[in-house]
Order: structure tokens, then C-alpha cells, then sequence
């Protein structure tokens, strides 16, 4: 015997997104556009003192099929979560995990120094460090009497 969780909000958040992605087309009827992205990883953004980290949880992804981009005061994470064909043949009853393209962008601030940006890919996480830029002190300047 097998036990299945019974989630009664999962339909209700489902026709939820339904129903917003109909009124958000164009026109009542149409089918929308397809999204830039099959799924969202999570992010964790903090600032420290010399630094922005982000960290976005990407497991099962390959370091490969990851390209880190910065345009623009734009930071963008994209690539690919390829995961084997899934069918009940093979024993699966449910598939919760995701696989396709994944997409984020984020806006960095000015004291960022898009010249130093540093990712790099441990144990699932990808890590993508901006230093910040050298902040120039206001000085004093002595007035000098003729």
C-alpha cells in the first residue's frame, strides 16, 4: 500500500496561476507566451563589508550548462537542468523534480565592480561574488590666505 499526501491548496494555487495568466494575455482566449523559464532556483542575496554574494541553490545542474553574464549593471544566471526521462514504467509514481531552463536577473548597484566579479560552482551551490568598488573619501582642502 502506498500513501499519497493530500494537498488540497496545491489546485487552488494552481488555478490561481491559471486564471492570472489568462487575464494577464493579451487577449481573453489566447494562449499566453511561453515563459523564459521552465523553473526558479532560489537566492540568497547579502552584502558585506568589501562584497554583494549570491548564493542560488542549483543541484543536479552541471557546471556547464551554467552561464553567468553582467550587461549593464545587469547580473544574469542562466542555463539547464537536464534530467533522465520519467515515466511509471520505470517505477516513478510522482515527479516533483523540475528540469529545463532556469533564468534570473538582478540589478547591481553602482559601488559594484562589474570588472571583479568572481562565480564559482561547490557541492550545488553557485556562489557569485561582486566586490565593491573602492569608495574615495571627501578629503579637506586648506584655504590658503594671499
Amino acid at each position: 500500500m502506498s500513501l499519497n499526501r493530500y494537498e488540497p491548496w496545491y489546485l487552488i494555487n494552481r488555478l490561481q496561476r491559471d486564471l492570472n495568466r489568462l487575464v494577464a494575455s493579451p487577449t481573453l482566449g489566447e494562449e499566453p507566451q511561453p515563459s523564459v523559464a521552465d523553473w526558479v532556483p532560489p537566492v540568497d542575496i547579502r552584502e558585506e563589508e568589501q562584497q554583494f554574494v549570491i548564493q542560488t541553490d542549483l543541484p543536479g545542474v552541471e557546471p556547464k550548462h551554467i552561464d553567468v553574464s553582467l550587461e549593464k549593471g545587469v547580473l544574469t544566471i542562466r542555463g539547464r537542468r537536464d534530467l533522465a526521462s520519467r515515466d511509471e514504467q520505470q517505477g516513478f509514481r510522482r515527479v516533483e523534480r523540475t528540469s529545463g531552463q532556469f533564468y534570473r536577473r538582478f540589478s547591481l548597484p553602482d559601488t559594484a565592480d562589474s570588472q571583479a566579479v568572481k562565480a564559482r560552482f561547490t557541492n550545488g551551490v553557485l556562489e557569485v561574488a561582486i566586490p565593491k568598488q573602492a569608495q574615495v573619501l571627501p578629503r579637506r582642502i586648506n584655504v590658503e590666505a594671499a
